[in-house]
């Protein structure tokens, strides 16, 4: 009697035509729950509605399903089903987002290099970001750089709370920020870092991408740890590739690994779908490192090396490599790095503290991955000593070289920078930055001045302090006529002295005490002009093009210091 119940039962439980769906609780404010696959998004409302077979892990969870599957799901009882949902990495990541992950909303302005007196339109955009032990805030530096106002909301919460910028790593696209009110900080849960995760390791990215106003976790696996270019400060750091979408809005949001922080989404590649980069543990420790010793953030240390691989046999052989050695040969030295004492072209460096380096320019990396030895360089501390094993002439040496980040001829980026420019008789002459040939639009490398492009990106200093100066362009006036045509060159000489920086034409220029004011610009191109006139003339073309100052706020407060 009691085996005839049991199986008219199970019968009455396959024959439902409306499955009831678990009891587990979900805001309705996550719009988006893990999937098998990373690209098919499932809102919770239809879950809950029009409940299906969703597959976690592995893993079957719901009534949906055949006849066996639901009774037994019956026998075993309602509870442990919903037990079973909240092991899930899914439940994990929103239960550590909801208290722990933040939206950024930013206002920001950024300068026009055309015209370095001004700035462009205000705009504002929206991110990501987290809350570590401290009351500190990391999101991606993209997210607030040239910042003019920052907001930040929690789950939850329809209140915005000011935030500042406590410090921001461009090269690493980093930054910490921090909130003052006490309100803001209550019911907040502070997460951890962890460490870096094993290729075909699980992480969910939890953010607020667009689409949507609301939180989002989307899941995927490593797939590749290597050093990648950095979109925003165009460095080449450790990236971790994740097979997950990572979309406007994703950017600042952690990734997360069981219980901890693995990376912070930051880029995906464009023209593929579903690949997005984190920043991993490492460089995120370095960065709030550095800020903790120094206060502020320092950057990542370079050896100012340029080295060429060594994988041809005839290569090796006529730079006297035994058949052990391997190493990569060194073909420029930037001359303001401390290897510049001591490393001279041709040298083969063999070791990097000991750690062999392949031909390649790769080194051990855990379970029998390799990664580019620079990885082991932008993880040393500014100041930090080095033990490099060179080989030179066919005799082994080993120099010790002290890091240090290093600036380039041609700045990268200038974020959180007024750009520098002096003007005199309508000349306009401005330092050369990338951020200057970006104004020439997104393909710049083929639309910008191409002498100007070929210095901005091979070119080194040859001593502190050093800039290329260029004639941007020329506001008609009287005294200009017939130099329009000049603009976009560099700027060489003054008077016959050869130009270090913008202070310094400028003070060549200011202290003129000839007649004609003569520039040598490239190209063999000259510019004369008669001293008197010219100055006079500058004052008239500022007001006809309502120009606030003949030069930036840099080299006015300059002139005061020196005045002083």
């Amino acid at each position: 009697m009691i085996r005839s119940l049991r199986a008219l039962r199970k019968l009455s439980v396959s024959c439902r035509p409306s499955p009831r769906p678990p009891r587990f609780s979900a805001s309705p404010l996550l719009f988006e729950l893990l999937s098998p696959s990373p690209h098919l998004l499932l809102p919770v409302f239809s879950l809950c509605s029009t409940f299906a077979t969703v597959s976690l892990g592995g893993k079957t969870s719901g009534y949906g399903g055949s006849a066996s599957s639901a009774a037994e799901a019956e026998e075993v009882g309602e509870e442990e089903v919903v037990v079973s949902y909240r092991q899930t990495d899914a439940y994990a990541a929103i239960e550590l987002a909801l208290d722990s992950v933040v939206k950024v909303f930013t206002v920001s302005s950024s300068p026009n290099y055309f015209l370095p007196w001004q700035n462009k339109s205000q705009r504002e955009s929206m991110g990501s970001g987290f809350v570590l032990p401290g009351q500190r805030i990391v999101t991606n530096a993209h997210v607030v750089a040239d910042h003019t106002f920052v907001l930040v909301r929690k789950h939850g919460s329809p209140t915005k709370y000011k935030a500042e910028v406590q410090a921001i790593g461009h090269e690493c696209d980093l930054a910490l920020l921090t909130v003052e009110s006490e309100e803001f900080w209550d019911g907040m849960r502070f997460l951890e870092l962890g460490d870096i995760p094993y290729l075909q390791e699980a992480v969910a990215v939890v953010g607020y991408p667009q689409g949507g106003d609301n939180i989002s976790v989307t899941k995927g696996v490593v797939s590749r740890v290597e050093p990648t270019q950095y979109v925003h400060g165009a460095s080449q750091l450790m990236a971790i590739q994740i097979d997950a979408a990572i979309n406007p809005g994703n950017s600042g949001g952690p990734a997360i690994m069981g219980d901890r922080v693995a990376g912070v989404a930051f880029q995906n590649l464009s023209g593929a779908d579903n690949i997005g980069y984190i920043i991993p543990v490492p460089i995120i420790k370095h960065f709030l490192d550095g800020i903790e010793e120094k206060g502020n953030y320092v950057g990542f240390c370079s050896l100012g090396l340029s080295c060429q691989p060594t994988e041809n046999a005839q290569l090796r052989e006529h730079f006297r490599m035994r058949s052990e050695m391997t190493g990569v040969l060194v073909s420029k030295v930037n001359p303001l790095s401390d290897a510049h004492k001591v490393l001279k072209k041709d040298d083969i460096v063999l070791a990097f503290d000991g750690v062999p380096i392949a031909n390649d320019g790769t080194v051990p990396f855990r379970n029998r991955e390799r990664i580019t030895f620079d990885h082991l360089v932008s993880m040393k501390k500014p100041e930090e000593k080095a033990t490099l094993t060179v080989l030179r002439e066919g005799v082994e040496h080993e120099f010790n070289i002290t890091l240090r980040p290093l600036q380039p001829l041609v700045p990268v980026h200038q974020f959180e920078k007024l750009p520098s420019y002096y003007i005199f008789a309508g000349l306009v002459f401005v330092p050369l930055t990338q951020p200057y040939l970006h104004e020439y639009g997104e393909d710049w490398y083929n639309t910008s001045p191409r002498r100007l492009c070929e210095r901005a990106l091979r070119e080194l200093p040859k001593k502190a302090g050093e800039q290329l100066i260029v004639l941007s362009q020329v506001l008609m006036d009287d005294i200009n006529a017939g130099y329009e045509r000049l603009a976009e060159l560099q700027v060489k000489k003054v008077n016959g002295v050869e130009v270090e920086n913008l202070k310094h034409l400028c003070t060549l220029v200011e202290d003129c005490n000839v007649e004609s004011l003569r520039l040598d610009l490239d190209d063999e191109r000259v510019i004369v002009l008669n001293y008197n006139n010219a100055k006079m003339a500058t004052s008239r073309i500022l007001k006809r093009h309502r120009i606030p100052s003949a030069m930036s706020s840099d080299l006015v407060n300059e002139d005061a210091a020196g005045s002083n």
